[in-house]
Formats: C-alpha cells, structure tokens, sequence
C-alpha cells in the first residue's frame, strides 16, 4: 500500500505541479494579455494625441488665416491710399515736366533772339570791318598825298 500512496502522492503532486503550470501559464497569459492592452491603450492614447495636436495645427492655420485676413483687410485700404499718392505723385510730375517744357522752349526763344543779335553784331563787326578798312585806304591814301609833297618824286604814284 505504500507504494500505491506514493503513487496516489506522486499523481497527486504531479496534479498539483500540472495545475501550478497551468496557473503559471494563465498568468502569462494574463500578464500578455494585460500587455496587450497597455500597448493598445497606449496606442490609442498616442493616436489621440496626434489626432488632438493635428486639430490644434489646424486651429493655429485656421487662426494665421484669420490673421492674414485680417491684415489684408488693413493693407488693402492702405495700398488705396498708396496708389492715390502715387497718383498724385505722377500727377505732379507732370507739372513739372510741364513747367519743364516751357523753360525749355523759353530757353530755346533766349536762344534764337541771342542767336539774332549774334547775327546782328556779326552784321555790325562786318560792316565796321569794313568802315574801318575804308577809312585804312583812306588814311593810306592821305598818307601818300602827305607823302608826296615832301617827296616829290612819289608824285606820279597819287591819283589826281
């Protein structure tokens, strides 16, 4: 009898020891399974993230958006205002080109009167060169005459 209650004993330690293993193996099953679920609840919280940080991206471009908007909004009457000014600008640029020209064409009439008195003293010299040679021939002509009465000899040269 002792031997089949060692053996009653084994079989039931063996039972035991199968049961333990089979514990054993449910609580790594449990503990991977809870793994599991730590890592799929990680996972979803980590996907809730990004999903939460792309919604708050979104957020800040829908804002910067407003923002650009919103500075449109001020630039848009500020180039109005601009191009009014440079509307004036142009405006009075043209009055000075204007005011230019007519400095222009009265420096040009300036010039023509100058250049008709030029003529005219060009005329006047000419005609005074001339006067003043005449009176040259005249004076070279007394000259002789004074001449030939102190030398009679130059006499036949004066036309008398």
């Amino acid at each position: 009898m002792k031997g089949i209650i060692n053996s009653i004993d084994d079989i039931n330690g063996l039972i035991n020891a199968i049961k333990g293993i089979i514990n054993a193996i449910n609580g790594i099953v449990n503990a991977i399974e809870g793994i599991i679920n730590v890592i799929i609840n990680t996972i979803k919280g980590i996907i809730n993230a990004i999903n939460a940080i792309i919604n708050a991206i979104k957020g800040i471009i829908n804002s910067i958006n407003d923002i650009i908007n919103e500075i449109k909004g001020i630039i848009n009457p500020i180039n109005g205002i601009i191009n009014a000014i440079k509307g004036i600008i142009d405006s009075i640029s043209c009055i000075f080109n204007a005011i230019n020209g007519i400095f222009n064409a009265t420096n040009g009439i300036i010039n023509s009167i100058n250049g008709i008195i030029n003529s005219i003293n060009f005329i006047f010299n000419a005609t005074n060169g001339i006067v003043n040679s005449i009176n040259g021939i005249n004076n070279s002509i007394y000259g002789i005459n004074n001449l030939r009465q102190f030398m009679p000899f130059l006499r036949p040269l004066t036309m008398e």
